[in-house]
């Protein structure tokens, strides 16, 4: 006997998947600056690739395990679920980024070296204009605060933490305006420009004015940093030492402590927007030595700032407003966009890179297959539910006409979700995408063939039309949650241990069986449950379930004549 269906409510059923539906061309339509268009990968496309150039401090050749180390990590920050489409490969010294779309800034954010560290803030002015000589702000207690950073009174000139002395400064040569007379007969040869041997140079002169640890160079230094100019530090800075650094925006010029907490103590990073200041911030949680640190500062450094520098630069200096516990997140802010936050969170979450880089131009890669191969591969599609859909209308009549609804009513479904994956979680559609949603569509379609077909096995034992189909759901749910769950298990494994375009198969082929899961469930049952009920549906000629009625006829009549005989 087959197991009670309890309380039935279709209209429930198909109000809670309307409400779903509405919600999410909603969120469509509404959020986001977009196209309501899925985004799609480089295949069908086109990209942009950029390549990194490799910098050490020393000049030398970087180590094939520190590029593949790096590679992995911008691996990781932009395509952390596996199903952007983008690609990172090494390519002799160099690494080959290349993105979906004709957004440069994404392909070259990826090679940031992402060297957090905080610094004690000693002082700070607003930014010097390119050529321009200005008098640094000798007293840090009278200073205008500079634009786009909270007022507050800059710490003392001095580390404030943690207790211990510094090492004792080593003086700077007095810079002079003639050039020192030739020591030797022969002059070095200068570097070429743009060789390892050149980047190396320009680290080492950086770092003899920007963290020197002489307070004159240092306020020379402050008072004379072009803003808008390349850094050759970008990330080569060394954290015991001091640092003269830009903010990020490039307006303000900081005066900044040797490090006390490293980016490799973060555990986590993650962007939300902070409704309070309605502003975008990126949370940090540290380590047990990071927080324990960070809580020691915090407390003795009320009404200071400290500065996050990201690859040399100033990203943020709050002012501690109070200690902050041990164990208890700290954020960071500034004028960030939810995009920028979110790339800032991923940068900061993946880890820093072995090596820093330099960006080359960018260029535009056409696409591999290209929007001819996309609209062959949907055409095909198309051609193949249509005619799916023909044979269902044939084969099961008024069930085919329901199997029609609750595949348009799917695909509805599939198409916002596309959308805002790709939104939100840098989603990417490509052929293989396309294939799994395929196949995942068809395996939707078998749902509704176990269903339909346990409704015939009922109806050949005698039942009605109307007591056949919640028998039928019964025992056909079963099976369908059965058959989804082994092929979720199968996508599941897939992704995880697939990598390139084969997750972006897996991911779709899960979506779409999780979603045949629901549209079994909260469409087909309550409209064929509320087909039963009425006399119209029910009408053999309509359902196109005669055939079986008949045979049920013939069953009973040759049943009851075995009775009689015996």
């Amino acid at each position: 006997m087959a197991p009670s269906t309890g309380s039935v409510h279709p209209v429930r059923a198909l109000t809670v998947y309307a409400v779903i539906v509405a919600a999410l061309y909603a969120l469509v339509f509404f959020t986001g600056d977009k196209s309501p268009t899925p985004e799609l990968g480089i295949d069908l496309q086109g990209g942009t690739r950029v390549t990194l150039t490799a910098r050490t401090p020393d000049g030398s050749t970087p180590s094939q395990d520190s590029l593949r180390q790096a590679q992995q990590i911008i691996e990781s920050r932009v395509n952390g679920l596996g199903v952007s489409g983008s690609e990172v490969v090494v390519d002799g010294d160099n690494l080959v980024i290349t993105v979906p779309g004709d957004d440069s800034s994404q392909a070259r954010s990826l090679g940031q070296t992402a060297r957090l560290y905080i610094r004690p803030v000693l002082g700070s002015q607003a930014a010097a204009a390119p050529g321009a000589q200005q008098t640094p702000v000798q007293n840090p207690e009278t200073q205008a605060p500079v634009p786009g950073e909270p007022e507050a009174t800059p710490a003392p000139q001095q580390r404030p933490f943690p207790a211990q002395n510094p090492p004792a400064p080593t003086p700077a040569p007095a810079p002079t305006s003639e050039a020192p007379a030739a020591q030797t007969p022969e002059a070095p040869a200068a570097p070429v420009p743009g060789s390892p041997e050149a980047a190396a140079a320009e680290i080492a002169k950086a770092k003899e004015t920007r963290q020197s640890e002489d307070p004159t160079v240092q306020q020379q230094t402050m008072a004379t940093l072009d803003c808008s100019a390349p850094d050759p530090l970008q990330g080569n800075d060394d954290p015991n030492l001091p640092l003269v650094a830009c903010s990020t925006d490039g307006t303000g010029v900081y005066l900044l402590g040797p490090s006390i907490i490293d980016g490799q103590e973060i555990s986590d990073a993650s962007s939300f927007f902070n409704s309070q200041q309605s502003r975008y911030e990126v949370s940090l949680s540290f380590k047990s030595d990071g927080s324990s640190t960070w809580a020691q500062f915090t407390s003795a450094n009320i009404g200071n700032q400290a500065a996050f520098t990201l690859d040399s630069k100033v990203v943020s200096a709050p002012v501690v407003q109070g200690a902050t516990p041990v164990g208890s997140a700290t954020s960071i802010t500034g004028q960030f966009s939810q995009s920028q936050a979110q790339e800032l969170a991923n940068t900061l979450k993946y880890g820093s890179l072995p090596l820093s880089f330099q960006a080359s131009e960018a260029e535009t890669v056409s696409a591999t297959l290209g929007l001819a191969s996309l609209e062959a591969g949907l055409i095909a599609g198309a051609v193949g539910l249509v005619l799916v859909l023909v044979y269902c209308l044939i084969y099961y009549r008024m069930l085919g006409l329901l199997t029609a609804l609750s595949l348009v009513s799917s695909g509805l479904v599939v198409y916002a979700i596309l959308v805002l994956l790709g939104r939100y979680i840098g989603f990417t559609l490509d052929l293989a995408g396309i294939a799994g949603l395929i196949i995942g569509i068809g395996m939707t379609a078998d749902s509704f063939v176990v269903f339909f077909e346990r409704i015939k096995d009922e109806m050949r034992e005698g039942r009605s039309f109307r007591s056949a189909i919640p028998r039928g759901w019964a025992r056909a749910r079963r099976t369908i949650l059965s058959g989804n769950a082994v092929s979720f298990i199968a996508a599941a494994v897939l992704y995880t241990l697939a990598i390139g375009q084969v997750r972006g198969f897996a991911f779709t082929l899960g979506l779409t069986t999780i979603l045949d899961v629901v549209v079994v469930f909260l469409v087909t049952w309550p409209l064929v449950y509320m087909a039963s009920k009425s006399r119209f549906w029910a009408k053999p000629s309509v359902n196109g379930l005669g055939a079986v009625q008949e045979v049920a006829r013939e069953r009973k009549m040759a049943a009851a004549a075995v009775s009689e005989e015996a």
